[in-house]
């Protein structure tokens, strides 16, 4: 290639490396708040806390914590609260009241109720014990923690409980719920010593944007002290959670997490309410009946126990210079394996073709950072690891195919291909060194149109837990749809299977906007996304390439 076919690829490769770097800078920009989420100069009202860490779980029968986890813990929370909330008595929670004796914190010691009569009885009869042992430690019972939002007590029955429970407690008794059903099940409110609401804007039937989070919990504060003027309420539940899939308007991040954290604590302050705040450890475990969402409410990091917020100043991405270095490494590679593919085709400097490399590297330079954060997030499991694994993988590997795909002209092979073994189309004959690139293309491509489909399914069928790969798919669906504008096949049928594909994706994409909101722009990502890989896919052809 002459200097003169390499001006423009230098100019779009300066110009993409500079976008890249832009967009990583206003992505890693930390934001700053008024108030911190944590305010050093004073403790907290309370906070929930489990001790269970990665690989630790309630769900598993038998499986207790050690006493000298629960003190590590506690002696790190007794920095920044006055006291923590459990829920239960079992798997090694019964250790609490006296390790945060030795702490210096108080405990509103839970019980665990549900549709287990028995259960239930070993519970109260353990915390009631606890009560008697360490009265200057428990302030409080709460018998159940939303048994009637799981449908699992009537509300007359968890009533005549709670009475049960008041009469042999020597501390107050209380019950914590939703806000709404305090508002449908008056009984329980008149059994009680004082009310527990929970209030989690992200989780109502109508999700509460960050920003209006605050005055959301406020309002129903509010109300419910007009509604139940003769107690004291007391907010058991509410916060943010720092990652997971959007609900509407709601999004969780980091950033979010500190707004409203701080934004409610100050509101309590002015208000002169009492707060506990769901919560103090990221719970790994609750992510396989919540989705990624149920393991980042917590104010420490579940894997490395450190706060998540020591000052005013908050990032979303907090490696992003790491990022950054990646994205534009992505970037390099792309406008080489696409200098690869110029060398095969006359017309080197073909404007179309390096504007389609240079949005396809800019986009992987922005969004391959991304996609590899999300899989360390959100993947769980040996299937979701591979699943979020393969398809990041695929959306890091097709730019870099799709930009040799690009310069040299190829069509989009079909998925036929990779069952049929079909020989090379005739400019690829006699060049076995070349033939993995279209190998790899083809695999690739079908791979992540399977998976594109696996992940549109999802949402259609089992939305509620389900997160947004946007970053992946966009990679992966971007190179593809280049390839087929450009070096579209030459006078070809339509297939039969890519058509197949496309209208499952129209569908959901469809379905999914409309099921989501258009106040969820990570829905609408994806949407757009899974639309782009359907048009690709209904305008594949076969046939001869210009280039053939």
């Amino acid at each position: 290639m002459t200097i003169k076919t390499l001006r423009l690829p230098i100019v779009l490769l300066i110009a993409s490396l500079i976008v890249v770097g832009a967009v990583w800078g206003w992505l890693g920009a930390p934001m700053t708040f008024p108030r911190a989420p944590l305010d050093p100069n004073a403790k907290l009202h309370c906070v929930s806390y489990a001790p269970f860490r990665d690989g630790q779980s309630p769900l598993v029968a038998g499986f207790a914590v050690k006493a000298e986890q629960i003190r590590e813990d506690l002696a790190q929370l007794a920095k920044i609260t006055k006291c923590v909330r459990t829920y239960a008595v079992d798997a090694g929670l019964d250790h609490v009241p006296s390790l945060a004796r030795a702490a210096g914190l108080q405990v509103l010691q839970g019980i665990w109720i549900g549709s287990n009569a028995e259960g239930n009885r070993k519970q109260i009869d353990r915390a009631l014990q606890l009560a008697r042992e360490y009265p200057d430690v428990i302030s409080g019972l709460i018998v159940g923690n939303e048994v009637l939002l799981r449908g699992e007590m009537a509300g007359s029955d968890l009533a005549a409980l709670i009475r049960s429970v008041k009469q042999k407690s020597n501390v107050p008794v209380t019950y914590a719920d939703v806000w709404e059903f305090w508002l449908r099940h008056r009984d329980v409110y008149e059994a009680v010593d004082f009310v527990t609401i929970h209030i989690l804007p992200y989780w109502e039937d109508f999700p509460i944007p960050a920003r209006h989070a605050a005055s959301h919990v406020g309002n129903i504060r509010r109300q419910m002290a007009q509604a139940f003027p003769g107690k004291d309420i007391l907010v058991g539940e509410t916060g943010w959670p720092s990652a997971g899939r959007m609900r509407e308007g709601a999004l969780p991040s980091r950033t979010n997490q500190a707004r409203v954290l701080s934004e409610i604590l100050a509101l309590a302050e002015r208000e002169k309410f009492r707060v506990n705040l769901i919560e103090a450890y990221d719970q790994p475990w609750k992510r396989q009946n919540e989705g990624t969402v149920g393991g980042y409410w917590g104010l420490f990091d579940a894997y490395t126990r450190d706060l998540k917020y020591t000052g005013k100043s908050v990032s979303d991405h907090p490696l992003w210079r790491l990022q950054l270095g990646l994205g534009l490494g992505m970037v390099l590679l792309v406008f080489a394996l696409g200098l690869a593919g110029a060398r095969r085709k006359a017309g080197g400097a073909d404007v179309k073709a390096w504007l389609a490399v240079a949005v396809v590297a800019s986009a992987s330079g922005i969004l391959a950072g991304q996609a590899i954060e999300k899989t360390m997030v959100e993947a769980l499991g040996l299937a979701g690891w591979l699943r979020s694994g393969a398809l990041t993988l695929i959306g890091l590997l097709l730019p870099l195919f799709g930009a040799y795909a690009l310069k040299a002209g190829w069509a989009m092979p079909g998925f036929d291909r990779i069952l049929a073994r079909r020989q090379l189309s005739a400019d690829m004959r006699g060049e076995g060194a070349r033939k993995w690139v279209q190998d790899g293309l083809t695999v690739l491509a079908g791979a992540a149109c399977a998976l594109a489909v696996m992940v549109a399914l999802g949402f259609v069928f089992d939305p509620r837990y389900h997160d947004f790969p946007f970053a992946s798919l966009t990679m992966a669906a971007l190179p593809l749809a280049g390839i087929v504008l450009l070096n579209p096949a030459q006078n070809g049928t339509p297939r039969l299977a890519e058509r197949a594909i496309a209208g499952v994706l129209a569908f959901a994409a469809i379905y999914i906007g409309f099921n989501e909101g258009i106040r969820n722009w990570q829905a609408l990502w994806i949407c757009a996304a899974f639309l782009v890989l359907a048009v690709t896919l209904w305008q594949a052809r076969d046939g001869r390439t210009p280039a053939a």
